[in-house]
């Protein structure tokens, strides 16, 4: 059978995760020092995982509704006004889904017909651009620069504005940079999507994983409410990335229409999951601040680090990755991190996975510990001494 010509022409044409394919050349090895995956070294709090433990225990693992469990609907209403300012109903307003990368998905789908546009800057997590073209979609990207900070200019996006522009796609923190916006990044982004009457899709997955700033979610601004779809989830500060857990916050118009994709493609998500984050909203504070602590603690040693190795790095304002510059080494991102695999055993990210403005970086996540920093550190300083000797 030619199996080609039964294929579709669009998922054929997505290349795959390109933090998969270090992934899995690392996967099982222990000689390797990873700084690649991004995934927080923490367990689950206990204290999250014991409610879910005793539900099993009384056989409440049956579905939930499509919406996910009201118990939890309301938990995270009230966790998003006290953290965030921002306010959605649990009925008709939220939907509890599959990770923050199904609640992305079902939210494209419902607001994308074929040939639509939505507007990514990039560097960006690697499911966007390949999210919005199995929708139907036309990313439109915007490539910021190390030199503007990553952040993402208002005449780019007037530049790439048209009349089938449907959305804009922001993510803050940001995955690969480190990255977050100010108040007067959001107004500037806010007053564009107003002038264009677009919708935003904000992914404020790492929104409590920020050091030096209370992260501000762009639906708290003035009329942002209507226009904004927010996700967000429970992986990355609470550490509860295998629970598979997120959510997608929006007006009821919007809500109503995602739900239906929710329904026929996933039912609902796990219901020992959505009990164990019942307690994770209402409890987990002073446990996401202690990782926020020891991450705020894991940025400086790895600034330092590369610092004295002399790579130009943009300081993280949150999230758990660092995105140095490697630019200055003859190198490409690709090669640089096969290589440097190879030669120290060190596994990080080349930056041109996440789009062509990431190229001539590497993405370091320091979601790991302080001594496996301090050793890839360690080898990075030997790779990079060998290419300065020769």
């Amino acid at each position: 059978m030619d199996y080609n010509a039964k294929l579709s022409k669009v998922t054929v044409s997505l290349p795959p995760s390109g933090i998969r394919k270090f992934f899995d050349l690392v996967v099982g090895r222990e000689d390797i020092v990873s700084l690649g995956v991004g995934e927080p070294d923490f367990s689950t709090p206990m204290k999250f995982c014991a409610p879910a433990i005793e539900a099993i225990k009384k056989g409440k693992t049956s579905y939930t509704s499509n919406y996910g469990l009201l118990e939890l609907r309301e938990a995270i209403g009230d966790y998003l006004k006290r953290r965030f300012n921002v306010s959605y109903k649990p009925a008709g307003e939220m939907v509890i889904t599959v990770g923050v990368s199904e609640a992305l998905d079902i939210s494209l789908r419902a607001i994308i017909d074929p040939g639509d546009e939505v507007i990514v800057p990039e560097p960006c997590f690697v499911s966007y651009v390949p999210m919005i073209r199995l929708a139907g979609g036309n990313p439109r990207i915007l490539e910021t620069s190390f030199e503007d900070g990553f952040r993402p200019r208002i005449e780019q996006m007037e530049n790439l504005v048209s009349p089938r522009t449907k959305a804009i796609l922001i993510n803050y923190p940001c995955n690969p940079t480190g990255v977050t916006f100010s108040e007067d990044d959001l107004t500037r982004i806010a007053g564009f999507a107003k002038r264009h009457n677009l919708l935003v899709i904000s992914d404020e997955v790492y929104g409590e994983l920020t050091f030096d700033r209370p992260h501000i979610s762009i639906a708290s601004l003035p009329d942002m409410w209507e226009r904004t779809i927010l996700l967000s989830g429970f992986s990355k500060a609470f550490a509860m990335t295998g629970w598979r857990l997120g959510y997608v916050c929006a007006p009821k118009p919007l809500i109503d229409q995602i739900v239906k994709i929710h329904q026929y493609s996933m039912m609902c998500a796990s219901i020992m999951a959505q009990i164990a984050a019942i307690e994770a909203c209402r409890n987990g504070d002073d446990e996401v601040k202690k990782m926020l602590d020891e991450y705020r603690a894991r940025r400086e040693v790895i600034v330092e680090g590369f610092n004295r190795l002399g790579m130009d790095c943009l300081r993280p304002e949150g999230a758990f990755y660092a995105f140095p510059s490697i630019k200055k080494f003859g190198l490409s991102s690709e090669e640089f991190c096969e290589r440097l695999l190879n030669e120290e055993k060190v596994a990080l990210v080349p930056g041109n996975s996440f789009g062509r403005a990431g190229e001539g970086h590497i993405r370091c996540s320091f979601a790991a510990s302080r001594e496996r920093i301090r050793l890839a550190l360690e080898g990075l300083g030997r790779f990079l001494q060998r290419r300065t000797d020769s």
